[in-house]
């Protein structure tokens, strides 16, 4: 039973496919997928009468003369997200939106990732931004506002990917780069279309003894896409996402005073305990569309997957309730979702009408054991753990006149979490369980005042369940600390959008107010690890901006800044010290990244001056510690040359142009002080592409 999926997804699947037979072909041409139904992935011609902001990253901004490894090289360009490289590929990404998801120690919480219409979010809310396909990404749309709360637990929006197809001619592509510290990556890369079929597919190897001491990492991922154009009505795409990380050193972060000794050090119980994480995650994801007789579109996803961590601590946790210093985490997952779309009249009035039911499954085996020097133990943890998560959505968008557009919806949201304790040894069963329930609507009305601008405003209130990592640990004792709470936001956003001729211009006023935030505890007796609290109330107020202009002579220059106010209305700590109207840490008061890029018409060459700056941080929730803001430069240039079926691309990059040194992320009260990850110095970066096509 611990290992089986419930049957759900098998009987929406069933009771789908009995309709098939009663349906007629619409004499429509093919379609495109996926077909989730997001707001804000319609063409970009469209997105102005969408009451949110969003931003579009397109394939040539993804990696442009870049590693082409990290989400954080692509999302630094948008405005509200805080997206930063650890120099710690044992804890992945750190990234945030509008101060969402900024406390997160490892993986990405309060923002939902999804690709292809495919979670990459677990249904506790935790994601691995590592799993996004950026070798075969076509777009990456960034969503941020109250609307977004209508798509599933989490507060500070949605990071969704779409994967391009492969291309017409059969196409093959080699990519490598390659950079201080031993860095390497090289991927090989296929497309083509083969009769009513297309093949899309990569593999890349990233390897690098890393900027820091005792950081090593590879890094093996595999990526397939199969479009399928049933008939002019239907299509089908099948997905399938491989990842495997063996033995990736953890450096752990360093105190204030060993970055000033050394900033390229890793704290000595690294090497005492062989800290490392072990990652294996493979995941297959099915996207089915049918345009039905009355242009009716149903869609049916389904996806399954595994993912595998072995994780060794900074310590033996080999006491009573300490569950370990080696943590072992055998995961299943799986869920689909079964989706309508009408286009009809109410009133006399277009609408466009969306409704779904979504099931998701996370079932855990999780062990602990003492870490023995490096070696793994004896067991100190035994219990199997699953979330079941159901929710049901309804969205309308009317067209009240030409220039006027609502949009409203609501999501019914059912979250379970089960622990089962095996571990009996200490004389304590820790079995149990808590089920979290919300329904959130949100409303959001739009003014096209000429064709060129549209104004916005929206309302809406988010869910964000705590994740089983949350859970993991109480203060005092063992078993998961079901007293934990979900956070609750109410969110409120007013914005202009702007197209006119090469202008593009955004803007966002948005406040947010939290009950319930989800903030770092008192470290656990014994060993120090982290334990999370609920903290009173938290407000979020600011502006996001973001500019881009074309000049003549292939001369662009884009602009995005955020001004974030977010701090605590009311926080007491268990010792009683009294945090209210401290700033939430880890959260820059502003943000900005410029660039001024240039491509002389028909030479293929291009080069680009890129700025990125963010404000001081605050370390801690009392906010004694703290980083310094900085504003670092980087050039990359690179030349595009067709010769007979090949295509020979060359680029350089140089990141951190002044040499500066400053700290690129925070680990947010983290124990023993080391809440510091330092950024690289200056750093190059050389590759070359190849890539023929049969034509």
């Amino acid at each position: 039973m611990k290992n089986t999926i419930p049957t759900t997804l098998s009987a929406c699947a069933t009771a789908l496919t009995c309709l098939f037979p009663t349906l007629t072909l619409a004499q429509d041409s093919p379609l495109s997928l996926p077909a989730q139904v997001v707001l804000g992935s319609e063409a970009a011609d469209q997105d102005t009468r969408v009451p949110l902001a969003r931003d579009t990253v397109s394939g040539e901004q993804i990696s442009p003369q870049s590693l082409g490894a990290n989400l954080s090289e692509t999302l630094q360009r948008v405005p509200g997200i805080v997206a930063v490289n650890r120099q710690n590929y044992a804890q992945d990404l750190q990234i945030s939106s509008r101060g969402f998801g900024a406390r997160a120690q490892f993986g990405v919480r309060g923002v939902r990732l999804v690709q292809d219409g495919i979670p990459l979010t677990m249904p506790d809310g935790q994601g691995q931004p590592s799993l996004f396909d950026l070798d075969g990404m076509q777009r990456i749309e960034v969503l941020r506002g109250p609307l977004t709360t209508l798509y599933g637990n989490a507060s500070g929006g949605i990071i969704q990917g779409f994967t391009d197809e492969g291309a017409f001619y059969p196409t093959l592509e080699n990519r490598t780069a390659i950079g201080p510290d031993n860095l390497r990556r090289s991927r090989l890369r296929y497309g083509g279309q083969h009769g009513d079929l297309n093949v899309a597919a990569n593999i890349s190897r990233l390897e690098t003894d890393g900027y820091r001491d005792h950081s090593e990492t590879r890094r093996d991922i595999a990526n397939l896409r199969l479009g399928w154009d049933i008939d002019d009505a239907s299509s089908l795409t099948l997905l399938i996402n491989s990842l495997d990380q063996p033995e990736t050193e953890d450096p752990l972060g360093l105190t204030r005073a060993q970055v000033r000794e050394d900033r390229r050090q890793a704290v000595a119980g690294t090497q005492t305990f062989d800290t490392r994480k072990t990652v294996r995650h493979n995941q297959a994801g099915l996207n089915y569309q049918r345009r039905l007789a009355n242009d009716d579109k149903i869609t049916l996803m389904v996806y399954g997957g595994e993912r595998y961590v072995e994780q060794f601590l900074a310590f033996p946790g080999g006491g009573q309730f300490s569950g370990g210093g080696v943590i072992e985490l055998d995961r299943r997952f799986g869920g689909g979702e079964l989706g309508w779309q009408r286009e009809t009249q109410l009133f006399g009035l277009p609408v466009e009408l969306a409704a779904g039911l979504t099931y998701d499954y996370q079932g855990e085996q999780r062990n602990g054991f003492v870490n023995d020097f490096g070696d793994k133990g004896a067991q100190q943890r035994d219990e199997f753990n699953t979330v079941d998560s159901q929710d049901a959505y309804l969205i309308s968008t009317w067209q009240l006149d030409p220039r006027w557009t609502l949009t409203a919806g609501l999501r019914h949201s059912r979250v379970e979490f089960e622990s089962e304790d095996d571990y009996l040894v200490d004389g304590q069963d820790d079995s149990g369980g808590v089920d979290y329930q919300k329904t959130n609507p949100a409303v959001g009305l739009s003014y096209q005042w000429n064709p060129a601008l549209t104004l916005y405003a929206a309302l809406g209130q988010g869910f964000e369940t705590p994740t089983f990592q949350e859970l993991a640990y109480q203060q005092q004792g063992s078993g998961l600390n079901f007293g934990l709470e979900p956070s609750e936001s109410r969110n409120a956003e007013i914005g202009m959008k702007l197209r006119h001729e090469r202008t593009r211009l955004n803007l966002a006023l948005f406040h947010s107010r939290v009950e319930d935030e989800i903030v770092t505890g008192p470290n656990q007796a014994v060993t120090g690890r982290s334990t999370f609290v609920n903290a009173g109330q938290s407000t979020r107020r600011g502006l996001e901006l973001s500019l881009e202009q074309g000049f003549d002579h292939g001369i662009e220059a884009y602009l995005a800044y955020t001004l974030l106010d977010a701090r605590f209305d009311s926080y007491t700590t268990s010792d009683g010290d009294d945090l209210s109207g401290k700033d939430l840490p880890g959260v820059p008061r502003h943000s900005l990244f410029a660039e001024l890029s240039w491509q002389p018409p028909g030479t293929g060459f291009t080069t680009a001056l890129e700025a990125q700056s963010l404000s001081e941080r605050f370390a801690t929730d009392d906010n004694q510690a703290r980083a310094s803001g900085y504003a670092v430069f980087n050039w990359r240039a690179g030349y595009s040359h067709e010769v007979g079926n090949w295509t020979v691309d060359p680029f350089v990059r140089v990141d951190n142009i002044g040499d500066k040194e400053y700290i690129g992320s925070l680990i947010v009260n983290g124990p023993g002080g080391r809440y510091y990850e330092p950024a690289p110095d200056r750093q190059w970066l050389v590759g070359l592409g190849l890539q023929y096509q049969w034509r």
